[in-house]
């Protein structure tokens, strides 16, 4: 594009900003806020019939979000370090128009953590850095940098104290301008938040959520990163793999969810299916001012949907499926119920 053409297309861009702007983000609720009524969702895993709660987890359809905690991104903020540098160089340039377009590609779900586990979702793909000016403390970060981590996993807790059977996965997969020290920091604060909840590692197999009641334990968290095998109540990374497909096309993701699907780990592993579409710089020049969710997530979703509909959990099929915007079609509801078809052939094998 010729320096005219860069000109004349910011220009536009500009006008459809201020003509488009989007509802404001909402700050994270605070601890003691009062809370409207719980979603039908909020206690499923509690209510699943002891045929299924004797399966393990790894077996079982769980809901689950993508870049989890981005339902609020500081457009205020500097640019994160999980950026490309020509996208900080632009952000010095354009300075807060560039980053309120870059909000409308980082936000990937409109529901906070809260609302998310009372819809369903129990799964929390969650990204990590420490932030410029404040080295000491540590933020989720997606583009542009969001909430204190210790914010999150309070609001988290909270949810899980009111509802004693439900049980979370909690997916530590990126870490930014982070050193050992800062990792000892993370970790202590998972062990002070979550106290007893902390499942203590063990065979994935064995894993139950029977076995989880027993003991209490609602809390599972995965640590990519070499320290996770220097405490008991964390998981290496390789016990979660969750393949990204990396496109904007819907049947080569479909494609790549039946690949990687059939070639998930027998024993040993619990596995992700990324139903989500990932822009790419065309994507994002295209509909700059539309952002992620409707040029993208929206008009895509029935294609996904058919695919997820159509799957089956068990030791050969899905289990952790995770979404953009979880709330736009009734995806949690779909997830959850997939595990109808584990009860149905127990049900079917004992009248044999």
């Amino acid at each position: 594009m010729s320096a005219a053409g860069w000109a004349t297309w910011l220009l536009q861009a500009i006008r459809q900003l201020g003509a488009s702007q989007p509802p404001p983000a909402r700050e994270p609720e605070p601890r003691s806020q009062r809370r409207g009524p719980a979603s039908p969702h909020a206690d499923w895993m509690g209510s699943l019939p002891p045929a299924l709660s004797a399966l393990p987890l790894a077996n079982l359809a769980v809901p689950g979000s993508h870049d989890s905690f981005s339902f609020w991104i500081d457009e205020k903020s500097p640019v994160g370090p999980d950026q490309p540098v020509v996208v900080r160089h632009m952000a010095g340039i354009f300075r807060s128009f560039w980053k309120k377009m870059m909000k409308r590609w980082s936000v990937t779900q409109s529901l906070t953590f809260r609302e998310q586990l009372e819809a369903g979702i129990r799964y929390f793909d969650l990204r990590v850095s420490t932030k410029p000016g404040d080295s000491e403390e540590l933020y989720f970060i997606h583009g542009l940098y969001g909430s204190k981590v210790h914010d999150g996993l309070i609001e988290i807790d909270d949810f899980l104290t009111a509802h004693t059977k439900e049980v979370v996965f909690l997916d530590f997969n990126h870490y930014y301008e982070m050193d050992d020290s800062h990792h000892d920091y993370l970790i202590r604060m998972l062990r002070n938040t979550f106290g007893p909840k902390l499942c203590r590692a063990n065979l994935v197999e064995e894993i139950t959520l029977q076995y989880l009641w027993e003991h209490k334990y609602q809390v599972l968290v995965f640590y990519h990163h070499p320290m996770a095998h220097d405490f008991p109540f964390l998981r290496p990374g390789n016990q979660m793999p969750a393949p990204w497909a990396n496109t904007t096309d819907a049947r080569k993701l479909v494609q790549f969810l039946e690949t990687t699907l059939n070639e998930r780990a027998k024993r040993g592993t619990f596995h992700v299916s990324q139903a989500i579409l990932t822009p790419q710089t065309k994507t994002v020049i295209r509909g700059l001012i539309v952002g992620l969710r409707d040029s993208l997530v929206a008009r895509n979703l029935p294609t996904i949907m058919n695919w997820v509909k159509s799957q089956k959990p068990g030791v050969n099929g899905v289990n952790i499926i995770t979404s953009d915007f979880v709330e736009l079609v009734d995806f949690a509801t779909t997830v959850i119920k997939l595990n109808n078809l584990l009860l149905h052939d127990r049900n079917k094998h004992e009248q044999i």
